[in-house]
């Protein structure tokens, strides 16, 4: 087999891995938008808040404490102990409820029926308040997070991949665990989606507000149900994001690169937010190892979005978004 081509298999495999965390991201922007309408721009933020709170719960990090130290000149900074990475998820998932509640009550419990614009601009506030708030709560150092997910090269993946191909592929071991996670994931939350009664309710919200409240659908209740999913799928993300490249704040820009991925899944499918990580991440390796040197390599920087706009232009629904005429 020629040898370029067996680079390009590596290069397609590595795509689908990169792409499933692309994917991961996406799925809670999907979520909050199915059930609200909303497209919530902080939920890469999120992901980097959840990240930063369960490093420092982990760590027994006491929170603000630069702001305590500062304000009554003493030097603590830990409790003195460490929690288990299970326990500390945990808790850091218990954090993201408490949070999904309050943005509910603070913000959008107060905005109920309002243009989307509007709401849209209420995300945007509340990312960059979640990022100074968590700058606040635990700083703004790098900090490593290991949860205990395996890391590195895998090794039955390069022997067998020597056998035939007489070259090893390098696939690390966590983007195996990022594909296994978003897969299951997926699967939840679709059968969630289409066959209980709180993924119709969601559903029946996100189509209108008023005909929702008028059946007796609590918008409150589904409002927190899906920030604190989408809190969970940022927690998942964060962990996996976090793992791989450490945790710190340029991690929140990691939503910039889930846009993409939504113009081409569209912005109401579950699945289309797998498809369109995994289109893009496959599209921008391929891309960067087949034109890259042409044109003087960085293509991953800017791929993603020109196939969005080309999507835009031809299809803007997306892939597997839902078509929506309005009559005027």
């Amino acid at each position: 087999m020629p040898e370029q081509l067996v680079f390009a298999m590596e290069v397609f495999l590595n795509g689908l891995m990169a792409g499933v965390l692309y994917a991961l991201v996406a799925l809670g922007f999907v979520l909050i938008y199915k059930a609200s309408g909303i497209f919530n721009y902080a939920q890469g933020v999120m992901a980097l808040f959840a990240a930063l709170t369960l490093v420092g719960i982990m760590e027994g990090q006491v929170p603000f404490a630069h702001l305590i130290n500062a304000m009554f000149g003493t030097e603590i900074h830990h409790f003195g102990w460490h929690v288990p990475a299970l326990l500390a998820i945990l808790l850091t998932m218990v954090v993201m409820v408490g949070l999904a509640w309050l943005v509910n009550t603070i913000i959008f419990k107060h905005l109920v029926n309002q243009e989307p614009i509007i709401l849209f601009m209420a995300t945007i506030g509340l990312a960059y308040f979640l990022e100074g708030f968590g700058d606040i709560m635990w700083g703004a150092d790098i900090k490593k997070l290991d949860v205990g997910l395996p890391q590195g090269i895998n090794e039955a993946i390069d022997e067998v991949t020597y056998g035939i191909f007489d070259y090893g592929f390098f696939i690390d071991n966590l983007d195996i665990v990022a594909t296994v996670v978003a897969a299951a994931l997926v699967f939840t939350l679709i059968i969630f989606a289409q066959y209980t009664k709180q993924g119709r309710a969601m559903r029946a919200v996100a189509d209108d507000h008023q005909a929702a409240l008028s059946v007796g659908i609590s918008l409150n209740f589904i409002w927190v149900m899906v920030w604190s999913l989408a809190g969970f799928v940022a927690l998942v993300a964060g962990i996996m994001w976090g793992t791989k490249s450490g945790v710190q704040f340029s991690l929140s820009l990691i939503a910039l690169k889930a846009l993409p991925v939504l113009m081409l899944g569209g912005f109401t499918s579950i699945p289309g937010a797998i498809v369109g990580g995994l289109i893009i991440g496959v599209g921008e390796k391929l891309f960067e190892f087949a034109i890259g040197p042409m044109v003087g390599g960085a293509t991953e920087n800017w791929f993603a979005y020109v196939l969005a706009l080309v999507f835009l232009v031809f299809r803007p629904q997306g892939l597997f978004g839902e078509k929506i005429i309005e009559r005027v």
